[in-house]
């Protein structure tokens, strides 16, 4: 078996070295001639200027370049990673739409139970003051808006979980008062 193999891979491989011999001439004319022919320059079509349409600068680009490595950050669960982009993209820029959309991303991810940085209860009152602080008259990215969006309903349904947490607990001392009322009733009508 082995010697049948050693002499299949020997004769493919003298089959490739007979066949290369073959392909080059032995004058080594053709390696001549391809020498002396020029290379055609290469033209690439490229704008001498940024296009007039493009109003966005390479800073801007740069800029929401971190947001958006924020959002991928923030989509594979690398919480921090998240966290850290979208504040470098607010130190970059200190206007008030950057600020803002900066602090509506970092508070969407402290809603999550499996951020590093999840309070819920920070998260609603930063929200709540996000909310009146909104910048008009600022073109907003749109992912951002809709963190905005999902935060109104995050906030929401904390703030329903958190009522209907409260009226088990009222509920709960209610039913143990009616208990132990019961269990007085019993001793005294089982007493007389």
């Amino acid at each position: 078996m082995f010697v049948s193999r050693f002499f299949c891979f020997s004769a493919g491989g003298l089959l490739l070295l007979l066949q290369a011999c073959a392909a080059t001439p032995p004058d080594g004319s053709d390696v001549a001639a391809s020498e002396q022919e020029p290379v055609p320059e290469l033209t690439l079509n490229l704008p001498d200027q940024v296009d007039a349409a493009c109003a966005c600068s390479t800073e801007e680009a740069q800029d929401h370049n971190l947001l958006d490595k924020g959002f991928r950050a923030l989509e594979s669960g690398d919480h921090r990673e998240a966290v850290n982009y979208f504040r470098r993209y607010q130190r970059l820029d200190s206007s008030p739409g950057v600020d803002w959309e900066a602090e509506i991303a970092v508070t969407y991810d402290k809603m999550f139970p499996k951020s590093p940085y999840y309070n819920s209860k920070a998260a609603s009152e930063s929200y709540h003051r996000l909310k009146r602080q909104q910048p008009e008259g600022v073109e907003l990215h749109e992912k951002i808006l809709m963190m905005r969006d999902a935060l109104a309903i995050f906030v929401a349904l904390h703030e329903k979980i958190d009522d209907e947490q409260n009226e088990n607990d009222v509920l709960a001392e209610n039913l143990e008062k009616r208990e132990e009322a019961l269990k007085r009733l019993r001793e005294l009508t089982l007493g007389q």
